[in-house]
């Protein structure tokens, strides 16, 4: 499965580089979720100057669109006329079915007599299809402030992608200066504040989509997204999170609410159901090969567990991560799946990552005791090790029906991991793994030897052969480079490619391929191959 043509990304970003016209399509276009007979199709029209993001300004328009099976729009084979206005923030989303699967198409939109930059699309093959092969690009964490999206522009000059998966953290909701790069803000958030408000929200995504980079990917690939804590508020769990004040920023659930609104009418997401029952998890189906879960790993969860005195709370049986029906809804999908492949996108990272891995069968009056979990001191409890029994849950489920194949592909820490995952750390490799866990690092965002302001590969080499250490089914680690994954599944395995962007800092940064990681079919156990795969 390999798009084909040229162009149409170097075109976009072209696009955005020049001076945008008002009225016009200023923040591009962009297409997402694939099913074999339709695609979302997504663009801001704006009709006037006046008519900003989140102004709540400007009137109804009607914008129509077309799908065409070639660039020229010659053999259009849908297409239709939708009204947009302040209440939708003037974008316009379109689910176009009657579709082929399996199939590239070209799509575009029209409003006030302006036509937009002309977007790339493909359907997922039909659901019986015989698919050899499946690549997508795999990215987390693009901090505005922290500098520019080079991995996007490297992975748009691609020709051998199928998608884009982003795992999260897509905008981050910080003020001015608040979370830049090591030597400060690279370039600045709008609006000015910590953004808090559905006007605000817009404000910011709006933002976003003026990111040359990040235009012309959209522009070129249909994106699978799922969001993490900074589309809303860092740490947010379901009734709160840690950058969240209500005595200075208002209640929780209309800042939640906000977000997730804004979420909707600016990403081309599918959202199951309405109101406040609409759900963002969601499964795609790529032929016989295989099936991606997307998870959403931030609304039904607990509030994290606090470190030292809090440690205890994350065996607890009634801590949740997924909240119970989607739990059911994950376990029971890769569980029954027809497919080969079963990948799970998922915002943080499910593998065990503690200190030291114990066997509570042996260590577990010793950790009641002092106070710790049974399984290890963790290292991050806003990650699965903080939610134990869910996790635990999930890996039953795959064990006891002896299901092979399981790949999670994960965002967050902004850093690299390969990783096997075991049914008992302590006890790796001789009790058995689950699967495998590939972890992209950030776009942007700070990572370890960003924090540290120290040069790279220095003060974090040793951490992490101690990562390895303690915990053996962590086969890599990779704690300071930027840059993003390219995945591929195929009949014989699934691999994992790492690229690292040469300085975040620069618009024109050079990308380099660093580690290859591979999971043959059946095997259950991760291993480094010599090279990138062939395009």
């Amino acid at each position: 499965m390999v798009l084909a043509g040229a162009g149409i990304a170097a075109a976009a970003a072209g696009r955005a580089s020049a001076a945008a016209p008002v009225p016009g399509f200023v923040h591009g276009v962009a297409s997402g979720d694939p099913l074999p007979d339709r695609v979302i199709i997504w663009t801001r029209f704006t009709p006037s100057a006046e008519a900003l993001p989140g102004s709540e300004v400007g009137t109804a328009v009607s914008v129509t669109w077309q799908v065409a099976a070639d660039p020229s729009f010659a053999t259009v084979v849908r297409s239709g006329t939708v009204a947009t206005g302040p209440d939708a923030d003037h974008t316009v989303k379109v689910d176009v079915d009657g579709l082929r699967p399996g199939t590239v198409y070209f799509y575009r939109f029209t409003g006030l007599g302006i036509v937009s930059p002309v977007g790339r699309t493909r359907t997922a093959p039909a659901t019986d299809a015989d698919v050899a092969r499946l690549r997508f690009g795999v990215v987390s964490c693009s901090n505005w402030e922290a500098g520019y999206f080079a991995s996007y522009r490297h992975l748009a000059e691609r020709e051998d992608l199928d998608a884009i998966l982003h795992l999260g953290d897509y905008i981050y909701e910080y003020g001015r200066g608040e979370y830049g790069a090591r030597g400060g803000s690279v370039r600045l958030h709008d609006p000015v504040h910590e953004i808090v408000s559905l006007a605000d929200y817009r404000i910011r995504h709006a933002q976003y989509k003026t990111d040359p980079d990040l235009l012309a990917l959209h522009a070129k690939l249909p994106f699978i997204a799922t969001w993490d804590d900074h589309e809303s508020a860092d740490n947010s769990y379901d009734g709160g999170a840690e950058n969240h004040d209500p005595a200075t920023e208002g209640d929780w659930g209309a800042r939640k609410a906000a977000s997730t609104r804004a979420y909707f009418e600016w990403m081309p997401v599918r959202v199951n159901g309405s109101g406040s029952d609409a759900a963002l998890y969601r499964r795609f189906r790529f032929g016989s090969l295989a099936e991606l879960s997307m998870l959403d790993l931030r609304t039904y969860r607990d509030e994290q567990a606090s470190a030292g005195a809090g440690w205890r709370k994350v065996d607890a049986p009634d801590r949740t991560i997924t909240g119970r029906a989607q739990m059911d809804w994950l376990a029971t999908g890769i569980v029954t799946a027809p497919t080969q492949w079963k990948i799970v996108g998922n915002p943080v990272m499910i593998a065990p990552c503690v200190f030291p891995p114990l066997d509570n069968r042996t260590m577990g009056a010793i950790t009641e005791m002092v106070g710790v979990p049974d399984a290890g001191i963790p290292f991050n409890t806003d990650q699965w090790d903080g939610y134990t029994a869910d996790r635990r849950r999930l890996f039953d489920a795959i064990t006891t029906n002896g299901v092979r194949n399981t790949v999670f592909l994960t965002g967050d820490i902004h850093t690299s991991w390969a990783c096997d995952l075991p049914v008992d750390a302590a006890n790796y490799p001789a009790a058995g793994t689950v699967g495998t866990e590939f972890v992209v690092p950030s776009v942007t965002s700070p990572n370890i030897d960003d924090m540290l302001k120290v040069p790279p590969r220095t003060a974090t080499v040793a951490a992490e052969e101690a990562f390895k250490a303690f915990n053996h089914h962590v086969r890599y680690v990779e704690l300071d480079s930027h840059g993003y994954g390219v995945f591929e599944v195929n009949r014989s395995g699934a691999q994992m490619d790492w690229f690292y962007v040469s300085d975040p800092t620069d618009p024109r940064g050079l990308a380099r391929h660093a580690m290859s990681y591979r999971v043959a079919d059946g095997s259950q156990q991760a291993h480094p191959v010599t090279g990138p795969l062939a395009p």
